[in-house]
């Protein structure tokens, strides 16, 4: 690992390389300014989602293939941001395509289930090890649900939470997201900020937020609680600030602890499912939980959610002590595109994804030790990232200590590069499908090499 220091000279030169970076940035994308200007008349802010609003200037997308993603104004791209994570089987895959295909003419929506829905949830029960199944539209709804689920179970109000998570857009789910230093409390108390507006205090307050990686709180929590704490979410391996493994051992003890407490633990694998390995990181990490929330790469790219559990916590929707509902769950075009993608996503398909990852991450490696820059790689599965720092991180404030000009600068020279990462890149990974090639890998490897060489000269 990189024992590199940051000097002012540094911070001198990543301003320089930003300022850089964005006037070649803005000089390639003067169709997405028109269309921005354009979409701010209809649409709140200019685009269909706030996360899409990123620095230097929105990026209007004509159209995807393969591992490969087209601007509006005509350039090409490796896709590495995949959606946030979704697109795990890459543009236009023949097997999505085909399922859909064949599904549409035979009717889009019946409020009904069909024969799919049961494979689905068969082969989703085999790779995680949870028996039963319910499906939704989004992540926001698997964890919605999850919440839900908890205390509807248990028969308890408050669910804890890890800071700095997302878990979703729902009231119970925005507390302590991507809250600023002054707003999250002492390291031995964290506080339980309202991640945004619009959120009412007498709901978030039944949000505990506890670090990632730390039994002893989650202990005190109890102590202070009793009989109260209905559940705990999180993300098995953390990627809301990166990449944050799990202590050895951390995820055992929360399971042994919430159970000794009467609580349930439920893993947001939206991010995980799929892209970590065939069964997410409840196998990979071998630690299964009571509740499993899915989305993301299951869907093909087609919107879709999924939450699983113990026969024990599901049949409390099974015996209507929960209505799980949605009036497009289990649609048939979204069983049809997750049939496929189960399908294909084979022992073989993660055998290439395992040696995409390996140039990545040997390469960036080489060269953050080759010019010194104080950074590391964290990947597992189909995901990683270039954490700027020299040190690992443990959790969210650790995070919050990164220094953001990097990721700033790294983003924009992978961009004009030709590999699209997602806005945001110190929070956000790269995404390998099982249409990138060992080309698309290594020009991940060039594109930093340029960025280091330009940071050194």
């Amino acid at each position: 690992m990189a024992q590199a220091t940051v000097t002012d000279r540094d911070t001198a030169r990543l301003a320089e390389l930003i300022e850089e970076q964005q006037e070649i940035f803005l000089a390639r994308q003067t169709k997405s300014a028109e269309m921005l200007a354009r979409a701010k008349k209809s649409l709140a802010g200019g685009g269909t989602s706030s996360w899409q609003i990123a620095r230097p200037q929105m990026i209007w997308v004509s159209h995807g293939s393969g591992s490969k993603v087209y601007d509006v104004d005509g350039m090409e791209y490796v896709d590495m941001h995949g959606g946030y994570g979704v697109s795990l089987m890459g543009h236009g895959h023949p097997a999505v395509v085909k399922a859909i295909n064949d599904r549409g003419p035979l009717g889009t929506h019946f409020a009904q289930p069909t024969e799919d829905a049961i494979w689905c949830g068969e082969e989703l029960a085999r790779r995680w090890g949870l028996p039963l199944w319910r499906f939704g539209n989004s992540g926001t709804e698997a964890t919605m649900d999850a919440f839900h689920l908890m205390r509807a179970h248990t028969g308890r109000d408050y669910v804890i939470k890890i800071e700095g998570c997302y878990h979703g857009h729902h009231d119970s789910a925005m507390v302590s997201v991507a809250n600023d230093e002054d707003e999250i409390g002492p390291a031995d108390h964290p506080a339980q900020p309202a991640a945004g507006t619009g959120l009412p205090k007498a709901i978030t307050d039944l949000t505990l937020i506890a670090p990632f990686n730390d039994l002893d709180y989650i202990e005190r929590l109890f102590a202070d609680h009793e009989g109260q704490i209905a559940g705990m979410i999180l993300e098995p391996i953390m990627m809301n600030a990166g990449i944050i493994p799990p202590d050895d051992g951390y995820l055992q003890g929360l399971k042994d602890i919430l159970h000794r407490h009467g609580a349930l633990l439920a893993f947001d694998e939206v991010k995980t499912g799929l892209t970590v390995g065939p069964g997410g990181a409840t196998k990979a990490l071998g630690v299964t939980p009571d509740i499993v929330c899915l989305a993301k790469a299951i869907g093909g790219g087609v919107p879709c959610g999924a939450i699983g559990g113990t026969a024990e916590v599901m049949n409390t929707i099974a015996e209507g002590g929960y209505d799980q509902v949605g009036t497009f769950n289990g649609n048939p075009l979204t069983m049809a595109a997750v049939k496929a993608t189960l399908e294909t996503l084979d022992d073989a398909a993660y055998e290439h994804i395992d040696k995409l990852r390996k140039i990545a991450v040997d390469g960036i490696e080489k060269l953050i030790a080759e010019y010194d820059i104080p950074a590391h790689v964290v990947a597992v599965g189909a995901k990683g990232a270039v954490t700027f720092s020299t040190e690992p991180v443990r959790d969210y404030r650790g995070f919050l200590k990164i220094d953001d000009r990097f990721s700033n600068a790294h983003w924009l020279f992978q961009h004009n590069g030709g590999v699209f990462l997602p806005p945001w890149g110190k929070a956000e990974q790269w995404l390998f499908s099982v249409q990138h090639t060992e080309d698309d890998a290594q020009r991940l490897v060039d594109n930093f090499e340029s960025m280091a060489r330009a940071f050194r000269a």
